[in-house]
């Protein structure tokens, strides 16, 4: 059974547990005002034990089993076959391809069940076979990648079964115990609310484990990147300038450059997004009128549910020409093309404009009416109010939301790359082009380098080295806004 059909029978289950729970529960007293708990709660309870501890093991096995039958069928690879660890995996792609491929054979009739675990490569059935899957990866099918394939279908099989029974068993056995405890003296209520309290606690689990599991990835790659390529020379040298010839000879690896393009490009962002944003954020909240702010507000946060990718092309076909026509050989002649750290930062700037006026709209209604009516009554006007007081005291807060569009500029990709170029160079000059950590990530991993080379892995030392940068400027800000929040408590 397919983990959606069993996903949607143990929710049937559980649903037929709440209806006959609830009933049981009712039946159980002559009057339903002598349960312990509202009726509902009972019928939830047999749902929660049907439905709860299958899904956390279908959910966990759906996780667990590739990985197992991977490494079990990665033993019968060769070792003479690949060179690596990231040779294997390309290997093992592979094998899933073509496993896949046997799969589809077997769905459409080409080959029986039996005959697909016992493929013999002489067949002109399987040759034909072999060659479309061949065509597919774009090279001939090997004999182990093929007999790993039936391993892996096999046991991928096998896995599924055994899943399906486990599920189903646990889903019946919770169903059951849960109904014949039901009675008019159970706790239900009680059990009800642990089982939500440990539903929130596996919420917040999840939302930690994940961060873990993000930086240990980085990390654990980045590793490996420095026992490839010198670490002095990632974070000292001025040249970007990686060659895919071999492992990694002859290539110039220095974040320096990139670092630079991205702190550039987001300075300029920010001087376009924060003053409109902020002044926007201020009339809306203060000066317009409720017809205007309803209008208003709704209109600029459009802005942020437009796709990245076409603010790229807003970049690439509006924002550089423009520049261009202005700054370049008919203008001023400081421009020699479209594509420049002007160009990406002014779109980015307007790209974050929602971020900042929302946010600092939202802060500035939240000042206490007292405040505003105090300084009135000592006679401030309206600007030096909103100068004096509303905005000294909504300080914390609009530097919370200004490091939020910090952090979406520092991690924007398609904007940069359509509209700043690929160059990595260091320049003071706002009209070159110029390139970010973000951008030569996506490069990197998309090259013709092995992934085991430091081509490759150096992508995850530039995202280890940003993910350092913006922790550290979350962590300064933070002090401040504590700093400052101090003098108004």
């Amino acid at each position: 059974m397919s983990p959606i059909w069993l996903f949607i029978t143990i929710l049937v289950l559980a649903a037929v547990g709440f209806v006959l729970g609830r009933q049981r529960a009712i039946a159980s007293v002559d009057d339903h005002r002598n349960l312990h708990s509202r009726p509902n709660y009972y019928g939830v309870n047999v749902a929660m034990l049907a439905f709860g501890p299958a899904v956390l093991v279908l959910g966990a096995w759906l996780v667990i089993q590739p990985i197992i039958v991977n490494q079990m069928v990665s033993k019968l690879i060769p070792a003479r076959s690949y060179e690596d660890a990231g040779a294997l995996n390309l290997i093992m792609s592979d094998v899933q391809r073509v496993a896949e491929g046997l799969g589809t054979a077997v769905a459409e009739g080409t080959l029986t069940q039996a005959g697909s675990r016992t493929l013999d490569t002489e067949t002109s059935d399987v040759r034909a076979l072999l060659g479309t899957v061949g065509v597919a990866l774009g090279s001939e099918v090997k004999p182990e990648v093929l007999k790993a394939a039936q391993r892996y279908r096999a046991a991928a099989a096998t896995g599924a079964w055994i899943m399906t029974g486990a599920v189903l068993l646990l889903a019946v056995a919770g169903f059951t115990v849960a109904y014949a405890q039901t009675n008019g003296r159970l706790r239900a209520r009680n059990r009800v609310e642990t089982g939500m309290l440990w539903l929130l606690i596996a919420a917040a689990t999840v939302a930690i484990l994940t961060t873990i599991g993000i930086v240990l990835s980085l990390l654990f790659n980045t590793i490996e990147f420095f026992r490839a390529y010198p670490g002095r020379e990632f974070f000292t040298s001025l040249e970007w300038a990686p060659s895919f010839s071999g492992r990694g000879g002859g290539s110039k690896l220095g974040i320096i450059p990139l670092l630079w393009g991205t702190f550039y490009i987001s300075i300029v962002a920010l001087l376009v997004a924060v003053p409109i944003g902020l002044f926007a954020a201020v009339y809306l909240s203060e000066y317009a009128s409720k017809r205007v702010r309803a209008v208003a507000k709704p209109l600029l946060e459009v802005l942020a549910g437009i796709p990245t990718i076409v603010y790229g092309l807003f970049a690439l076909l509006t924002v550089g020409p423009l520049l261009l026509t202005i700054f370049g050989d008919s203008g001023f002649g400081w421009m020699s093309g479209g594509r420049a750290v002007m160009t990406a930062g002014i779109t980015m700037g307007v790209m974050l404009i929602p971020f900042v006026s929302s946010l600092s709209d939202d802060i500035i209604n939240a000042v206490p009416q007292a405040m505003r009516d105090g300084s009135y009554a000592l006679g401030a006007t309206q600007s030096e109010t909103m100068r004096q007081v509303i905005l000294p005291a909504a300080l914390p807060g609009i530097v919370g939301a200004i490091l939020l569009a910090a952090s979406r500029a520092i991690g924007e990709t398609m904007i940069v790359v359509l509209g700043a170029g690929a160059a990595a160079r260091l320049s003071l000059n706002p009209f070159d082009a110029m390139t970010t950590v973000t951008a030569k990530i996506v490069s990197q991993l998309t090259g013709d380098s092995d992934f085991a080379s430091p081509e490759a892995l150096v992508a995850f030392a530039l995202g280890m080295s940003l993910f350092l940068v913006t922790l550290a400027l979350n962590v300064g800000a933070l002090y401040i806004v504590r700093k400052y929040r101090e003098q108004y408590e």
